[in-house]
């Protein structure tokens, strides 16, 4: 299906990540735009070349300067720019990193002034301040400024020490501030990071959660057979970190639990990922001699829901600091899979109170190593299958990705009506 040519509606998307990248903010973008394509509308991408969450370019793309891809019938048109990647992202290198994208793509922009003119200019933060490149786009071509806000990139530079000045925190909250005021829309992904930005600006803010596909994401009912087939045995109980593997994530901690539990034999750990720390971990539980826990790589994601449904607790794990900014986005895939997670993540929450509210996951203190041990033993050896069901309804009902975008586009335009379609 797609739309008649002369009522689409063009949108232009800014962000450092973007697809193929599986993980973290490239995957919602990505997601986000194939959608909007496949609906009628005219969508150009402005982005980087996929590097998340190895740190490193992935091949194909692997020397390239520029380059553009025409997807989805030519319908979304990508324009990928070279950036700085350090294989060891320190703060620093970070702030090179999302630098150098900033200069490459004002290039881009720069070049897309002279293309049609956009009706929507979708900035994704962090960066922050690619918010300034959107503001530079509308000041020439018109079009109004969505502002999309994933993580608080300012606070997390503070709370990791990142940056120590005072005097360059308040500069760039100013900054901050400067886009906010001035977009045409502010959205972000919770009600917790809603209660954030809100201190920050007095304005209205949309909720756009993160998503799931309900349909690729299931509960499957060989979960035995599916659990021999990743080489466990039917007795074992599996316990998963999959995502991002980085120092801030405090996974050393998973190490010395694991060897604090090695007398329940059948407590298997699992890290699943990629990232500049997974070394140094594996490092780390070879020299403990640890003989129940595994590292794998990145699972694709045709093939990630065996690994969910061959998971008996999924651990997700979160910092005090970041406990009511978002949603960890892992858990949409954990919770439309069926799946029992075991989240750290302060009383009074949004997530806390979410979670009990519904009743579909085992919740404890962030930071709290002693209680996350007992937590995991509780786990493996109670029924649950009540948070299961739960979790799985919950998906179906609240992050369906086509009630969310759908709800978003109105939030955008309450007036509008949906694009005529016709047969492709």
């Amino acid at each position: 299906m797609k739309t008649k040519k002369s009522e689409a509606r063009r949108i232009l998307l800014l962000g450092i990540n973007f697809s193929p990248e599986l993980t973290g903010i490239g995957k919602y973008s990505g997601e986000m735009m194939a959608y909007l394509a496949d609906k009628g509308y005219d969508c150009t991408v402005v982005t980087s070349f996929p590097y998340y969450p190895t740190w490193s370019i992935q091949e194909p793309y692997k020397g390239n300067f520029y380059k553009k891809e025409v997807l989805k019938e030519g319908r979304l048109k990508v324009y990928r720019c070279p950036l700085y990647v350090p294989a060891v992202p320190t703060g620093k290198k970070r702030i090179l990193h999302d630098a150098s994208f900033f200069i490459s793509s004002f290039v881009m922009i720069f070049y897309l002034l002279f293309k049609k003119r956009n009706d929507y200019i979708v900035c994704m933060a962090p960066p922050f301040h690619l918010g300034f490149l959107g503001m530079f786009y509308r000041f020439f071509k018109g079009g109004k400024l969505v502002y999309h806000i994933h993580d608080l990139q300012i606070e997390a530079a503070r709370d990791f020490n990142i940056i120590k000045s005072k005097l360059v925190f308040n500069t760039l909250f100013r900054m901050e501030r400067y886009v906010l005021k001035r977009a045409d829309h502010l959205s972000t992904i919770s009600t917790g990071m809603i209660q954030k930005v809100s201190a920050k600006i007095s304005r209205k803010i949309l909720l756009f959660p993160n998503w799931v596909d309900t349909t690729l994401f299931r509960p499957l009912f060989e979960r035995d057979e599916v659990r021999t087939g990743l080489g466990f045995n039917t007795g074992d109980k599996v316990v998963l970190y999959s995502g991002s593997i980085g120092e801030k994530q405090g996974l050393e901690h998973l190490i010395q639990i694991a060897g604090d539990l090695e007398q329940h034999r059948n407590i298997k750990f699992v890290i699943c990922g990629d990232g500049p720390y997974k070394r140094k971990l594996m490092d780390m539980a070879s020299k403990s001699g640890l003989k129940n826990m595994q590292f794998l790589p990145l699972q694709p994601m045709e093939t990630f829901n065996n690994l969910l449904n061959a998971t008996d607790v999924h651990l997700v794990l979160q910092k005090k600091s970041a406990c009511d900014l978002m949603m960890p986005s892992k858990l949409t895939t954990i919770w439309s899979s069926g799946g029992l997670a075991l989240v750290s993540a302060q009383p009074g929450t949004t997530l806390h109170t979410t979670i009990n509210t519904h009743q579909m996951a085992v919740v404890i203190d962030c930071e709290d190593n002693e209680q996350l041990k007992t937590a995991i033993v509780s786990c493996c050896t109670k029924d649950h299958s009540t948070e299961r069901a739960n979790a799985r309804a919950y998906a179906l009902s609240q992050l369906s990705k086509e009630g969310i975008m759908e709800k978003f586009l109105d939030d955008l335009e309450p007036d509008h009506t949906p694009l005529e379609t016709i047969p492709a």
